[in-house]
């Protein structure tokens, strides 16, 4: 059954399907915006940060407290255990109002234990302009947990970071030129002349011969001037099936975690593959002389290391020529290699030429 359900899956991924332009492209200008600010958590448990490791938590809170009117001695010691300095991130979306709600993410970036049951005092969130978007406050939700005890201690998941939800309100909108010109511009999200050739054929065979291809990425179409009927007409355009271009043969290989994934495109050529495991042991047991009490000799430490190396059995596997994503797992599958060997099988099967794909390393 394990193998069946493959089996279809890569059967089915073999059609060309057509799919809404909406998931292919976006129009220029429709874009989210990263925003970004300081600010100080405080009503914490004891988790905060150490002020004498952080010194900016101080300073922050002596500005805090002098811009509400608060006058501190100076020269004393303050220990604020219940405060920490996070940073703030969210992200503006395209066409958003003053006074529309967005959910921000705060981070630690001092050394609180944890922000569990904090509060976000009202901090600015700016944009890569330098301009203020948003202003964030509310409290934070930490998906996580931990408890310390006796030099014990126990966490489950991230507590250095929170959520508030709809914790910030817009301030000020980003102006956008969607409605402005006779034209507007369709970005795929992946650079691909065939599929460019493709959207311009749908459109203009559905529309009339209102669409251009610019270059492998940019289609310019002519829009309706009147706002109401603009925003009619790129509705339908959102609408409008187009039957993607094959992609090309990729393999994608994360070296950290050992991942490799690999699309329907990818392709063997026949091959012999020898894999060994070579594992080297070095165990050190080090020990002391110590010479008689009346003997004239020295104390001396002696050092004995003992060298074991284990050549694994590698076998030589003829992989057959494979078409198809299923015979390709299956033909990778026959070497009996872990995740980690595949690594090195699949770029020497590239450099032989018996792997036709593009190995991206990420």
């Amino acid at each position: 059954m394990r193998h069946l359900l493959l089996v279809l899956l890569c059967c089915s991924s073999m059609l060309s399907m057509a799919e809404p332009l909406k998931q292919l492209a976006s129009f220029a200008g429709v874009r989210n915006n990263q925003l970004v600010g300081y600010g100080l958590v405080v009503g914490l448990d004891g988790t905060g940060d150490q002020t004498t490791q952080t010194p900016f938590t101080v300073q922050s809170i002596l500005n805090m407290l002098t811009n509400l009117g608060v006058q501190v001695p100076t020269g004393g010691n303050l220990q604020l255990k219940n405060v920490a300095t996070v940073m703030v991130t969210a992200t503006l979306p395209a066409f958003a109002r003053p006074g529309q709600p967005l959910d921000v993410v705060v981070s630690s970036i001092g050394n609180a234990k944890s922000l569990r049951g904090g509060t976000l005092l009202m901090a600015p969130l700016k944009g890569a302009d330098g301009q203020i978007y948003a202003m964030a406050q509310g409290n934070l939700i930490v998906a996580g947990a931990g408890a310390a005890a006796a030099g014990t201690s126990v966490q489950i998941n991230q507590l250095a970071t929170g959520l508030v939800p709809a914790g910030a309100t817009v301030e000020r909108a980003v102006p956008t030129t969607l409605g402005n010109g006779e034209f507007v511009q369709l970005e795929l999200l992946q650079t691909d002349f065939s599929t460019a050739s493709r959207v311009v054929n749908a459109i203009n065979g559905q529309i009339g011969a209102v669409a251009t291809a610019l270059d492998g990425r940019v289609i310019q179409v002519r829009a309706p001037q009147d706002p109401n009927q603009r925003v009619a007409f790129l509705a339908r355009l959102e609408t409008i099936d187009v039957t993607p271009a094959k992609s090309n043969p990729k393999v994608i290989i994360n070296a950290r975690t050992g991942s490799i994934v690999m699309n329907q495109a990818v392709t063997v050529e026949a091959c012999a593959i020898a894999h060994g495991n070579l594992t080297v042991t070095i165990l050190a047991e080090n020990t002391v002389a110590q010479p008689n009490a009346l003997a004239g000799g020295a104390t001396k430490r002696i050092e004995n290391a003992e060298i074991q190396i284990e050549t694994g059995k590698g076998p030589i596997v003829r992989v057959p020529k494979a078409t198809s994503l299923n015979q390709v797992v299956r033909a990778l599958n026959a070497v009996g290699a872990t995740p980690q060997d595949l690594l090195a099988i699949l770029q020497a099967m590239k450099a032989a030429g018996a792997l036709n794909a593009v190995i991206e390393v990420i």
